[in-house]
């Protein structure tokens, strides 16, 4: 096949899709160009059906070569390791917006790469490898229901752009990345600062027809393509009696287990309503071995069904009743409770109860050099606000092997960090690194959102001077027919009941991070209106209670954090304190104890938890880097006579020139008879010049002495 392509206009750019050339052995392929930002998106599917397995197998791996910024990888091997923050968050946005839309009960093994050849610095290639995704996908003969295609809208001096430049996106108000297909916005991450609700809606709704251009490009790429069959699959089996059967054997049991509150007690009802089914079906049967070994050979299918009766029956309780599980109405959320200082050692923290949901989170206030050092296509960045999500297994009960942050753990400690980063003081103003750690000890949904208002929490505790404080919250949405039901803060059950899921955090001003998953069409802008209402509603209930705790910044930070003080030189003036090979540095640190941290612009750093040991390392560093002022008085030792004059020290590496005609009032034959060297002099700065000399007096120095002396004597 030759090589087809097609383009689309988004924004104020070309985006190309190109097939046929490249990756001829993969079941699609799609390469996708938006300036010289280049990216390659495979998709192959295994032919036969994975068995054993209630999920679809779907991996989605994205991976940024440093070849495509003309970069060696800076690791000891010096090729590309583990997937970074970025190839990770990528991979997550890729999952999210196409898993739900590939046929239902397929369940072969399929594998989605997006690889990134050439990066331009100015055009991010995320959102091209969600659109790469769709096409490759289009393209194949995999049951998949699209296209969709991905578009970052930012905010720019009041205006929508659509996939703004790297340089555009520094200066927004507003960013979000999102999918959308032509009925409906899939997927939404992004942040804002504080903006209003209706500004966030018009920036979905503009995103949306942002991407028509790419979803025609991409259906007219399939067509030129041959517009290649879908595969055929065995659909799971679907049997009305049984179905029928199965609900009405547990329907009203189901009804009864989701009347009780606590979680376990609500979990272990419905785990002996199962098998309470089974045995039912059992027992119908007899002592008929052939359908005992039908039903043994069905079970699975039947306890398929018995999930199905739980969906139907919490989706019905809500839209008919208005009622959730545990009673609560669809605007009600969980109690509340709030601590904060429970560590005594930590420089803040938090403990947020929510519910069945806890999260115990610290703030950790570092200096400069615990900055993340992070490589990115664009190049060596530091980060100085970091954001830890850990979900360890204890807190749902379960038994589960220890490791390293999944992806789950990465993506929610990224949304939590993208709310609370908006609200930060600028590094001027608060020069700390920071890092929170949120650690979830209980968890039945909005775990998320339980960090964010505990991290916002311990960012108070810590004497952190931000803006104002966040809080976050967990939506759902289900529409059957014309009955709309937006629920506020869902438990872990409703989670995957809704058709719409999303998770809101901002201050009382407004919204700073959002994350959307929508999973039908038809969601209006009353709707999207409706449920970021209902959101706010929430939020600001959310900042209420927090409030109680603590509401505003403690005035000092803790007697632990290190106290950094900053302070300016000439910037001509470093090399004086780093001194030959670090040499003047490292002993000012290791004789006060200290952190310094110089900058270019000639700021410099000093902390340690001892503010003498600051005052210190100043009082040193101002020793090394003080400059002559003219008109001040000196007490300075002579380093240097020479028949015109001598050569004093007035402070450390400064010398200045007493001209012999300014050693005394008396007329001076030779400068050893007046001065000798090392010996300590009183002198007066009269001038510098241009290039930096001094000139000194001692005349005028015993002169002005002489006077204060004077002054001070009794009247005779």
């Amino acid at each position: 096949m030759e090589s087809i392509r097609k383009s689309a206009k988004v924004g104020s750019q070309e985006v190309i899709l190109e097939t046929g050339k490249i990756a001829k052995q993969a079941h699609g392929a799609a390469w996708v160009r938006q300036g010289d930002t280049i990216v390659l998106v495979t998709v192959v599917s295994a032919s036969e059906k994975r068995e054993g397995i209630d999920f679809f197998p779907l991996t989605v791996d994205y991976q940024e070569k440093m070849s495509s910024a003309g970069r060696v990888p800076g690791s000891y091997f010096r090729r590309e390791g583990r997937a970074t923050e970025k190839e990770t968050l990528t991979s997550r946005i890729v999952d999210r917006s196409c898993r739900p839309l590939f046929a239902e009960g397929y369940a072969n093994e399929t594998q989605i790469i997006a690889t990134v050849y050439s990066f331009d610095q100015e055009n991010d290639p995320d959102v091209l490898a969600l659109t790469g995704a769709s096409a490759a996908l289009h393209l194949s003969d995999v049951p998949f229901n699209g296209p969709i295609a991905g578009v970052r809208v930012g905010r720019l001096d009041g205006q929508f752009v659509a996939n703004p430049t790297l340089a555009q996106r520094a200066k927004c108000d507003l960013e979000v990345v999102m999918a959308a297909s032509r009925e409906a916005i899939v997927m939404v991450e992004g942040g804002a600062q504080e903006v209003s609700e209706a500004v966030m809606v018009d920036a979905l709704l503009f995103g949306q027809a942002a991407v028509k251009e790419l979803l025609d490009a991409q259906d007219a790429l399939r067509a030129a393509a041959g517009n290649k069959p879908r595969r055929a699959f065995d659909a799971p089996p679907s049997d009305a009696a049984m179905k029928a059967k199965v609900k009405a054997l547990t329907w009203e049991k189901v009804k009864e287990a989701y009347g009780r509150h606590e979680k376990h007690d609500r979990y272990g009802r419905l785990s002996e309503i199962k098998k309470e089914l089974l045995q039912a079906l059992k027992d119908e049967a007899g002592g008929d071995a052939a359908r005992l070994a039908g039903l043994a050979a069905r079970e699975k299918e039947i306890k398929g069904y018995y999930e199905d009766v739980k969906y139907e029956y919490m989706r019905k309780m809500i839209t008919d009743e208005g009622r959730r599980i545990g009673g609560r109405g669809t605007t009600d959320v969980r109690k509340i409770t709030c601590e904060v200082g429970i560590l005594p050692r930590a420089h803040g923290s938090a403990l947020f109860t929510r519910g069945e949901t806890q999260a115990l989170v610290t703030t950790t206030l570092g200096t400069s050099e615990d900055e993340q050092r992070v490589e990115q296509l664009i190049g060596m960045t530091f980060k100085k606000f970091l954001l830890h999500y850990n979900f360890p297994p204890f807190s749902v009960g379960e038994v589960k092997r220890m490791g390293s942050p999944g992806r789950r753990e990465v993506g929610h400690g990224v949304l939590a960090e993208r709310a609370l980063r908006q609200v930060m003081p600028p590094d001027d103003k608060f020069p700390y690194t920071v890092r929170i750690v949120s650690d979830i000890t209980e968890s039945n949904g909005s775990s998320s959102m339980a960090s964010v208002c505990g991290g916002s929490l311990s960012l108070l505790d810590a004497g952190v001077p931000v803006k104002a404080p966040v809080a976050g919250i967990a939506m759902g949405l289900i529409k059957e027919g014309e009955k709309i039901a937006i629920l506020s803060d869902i438990l872990g059950d409703e989670d995957h009941l809704g058709d719409m899921d999303f998770k809101v955090c901002g201050t009382a001003q407004g919204i700073t991070s959002i994350q959307m998953d929508i999973k039908i069409g038809g969601v209006t802008r009353e709707i999207l209106e409706r449920a970021l209402a209902q959101a706010a509603e929430g939020r600001k209930h959310i900042l209420s209670e927090m409030a109680k705790a603590l509401s505003a910044p403690r005035a000092s930070i803790s007697a632990y954090a290190p106290r950094i003080t900053t302070i300016r030189i000439r910037p001509e003036r470093i090399k004086d304190i780093i001194g030959p090979g670090g040499k003047t540095i490292k002993d000012i640190t290791a004789r006060t104890g200290t952190s310094i941290n110089i900058e270019d612009d000639g700021s410099v750093s000093i902390a340690s938890p001892n503010s003498d040991k600051v005052d210190e390392a100043i009082k040193m560093i101002r020793g090394l880097t003080q400059e002559a002022e003219v008109g001040k008085t000196y007490l300075g030792t002579v380093r240097k006579i020479a028949e015109f004059g001598a050569f004093v020290e007035i402070f450390p590496g400064t010398d200045g020139l007493i001209h012999i005609s300014e050693l005394s009032d008396k007329r001076v034959k030779s400068v050893s008879d007046v001065l000798s060297e090392g010996e300590e002099v009183l002198v007066k700065v009269i001038s510098v010049d241009r290039q930096g000399k001094i000139r000194l007096s001692r005349k005028e120095a015993l002169a002005e002495a002489a006077g204060k002396k004077a002054e001070h004597e009794p009247a005779k």
